[in-house]
């Protein structure tokens, strides 16, 4: 690749850096054309554009971008998911965790979040989270429940729950979309307490009639 090639490269790739908040990186070695193009168009029915890339030139455009946290994630045949702004990261985790699964050759590296680097293990807990639309609904009890209660809904460790339970309510909040609050059963008023019956008066006692004493004859 000419000089001047590369340069534009890097140029496309550091805008696309800064401009996706959030990617997932992965390894794709052993992938066959078939599974590359077949995982592609499932992505972008998620909002996420697949790209394979070379890690020399993407270090550099990382640099240039600074998105210093993706340096550690270059080694070894890379694939990169990049989402557009209304893409939607539970999807596109799941189909890349899918794929690793049935393919038994591609592996997840990490990636970014909302602006955040995440790892492996935040990846798959990523995709253990139900659908947008299930999230919405879950999210309205879940905001409002303890955290021993949270962490019962979903598999994934604490510390990961929480930051992809935040990202994810930023990402609604970014998007226009309101999260909605718990619903709350309306306390029905209390009913008036009934006036005790006011006792009735004791009958007061007849009076006796004295005796008559009998005259003496």
């Amino acid at each position: 690749m000419l000089k001047a090639d590369k340069e534009k490269v890097v140029a496309e790739l550091a805008e696309r850096l800064r401009t996706a908040q959030t990617l997932i990186v992965a390894d794709y070695r052993g992938l066959t054309m078939t599974d590359i193009d077949r995982l592609r168009t499932q992505l972008l029915e998620h909002g996420a554009r697949f790209s394979v890339v070379k890690n020399t030139l993407t270090r550099r455009a990382a640099e240039a971008a600074g998105i210093e946290p993706l340096l550690a994630l270059l080694e070894g045949p890379t694939a990169i998911a990049f989402l557009d702004a209304d893409g939607d990261p539970v999807a596109v985790a799941k189909a890349l965790s899918e794929t690793a699964r049935t393919t038994r050759v591609l592996t997840v590296r990490g990636g970014i979040l909302d602006g955040k680097p995440i790892g492996e293990d935040e990846v798959k807990s990523l995709a253990t989270l139900p659908p947008a639309d299930q999230l919405r609904a879950q999210l309205a009890g879940a905001l409002a429940a303890p955290l021993t209660t949270v962490v019962g809904l979903f598999t994934a460790p604490l510390r990961d729950l929480v930051g992809v339970l935040e990202a994810r309510i930023e990402q609604l909040q970014e998007q226009g979309e309101a999260v909605p609050e718990p619903e709350v059963a309306a306390e029905e008023p209390a009913a008036e307490a009934e006036p005790e019956p006011e006792p009735e008066p004791e009958a007061e006692p007849e009076p006796e009639e004295p005796e008559t004493q009998g005259e003496e004859s």
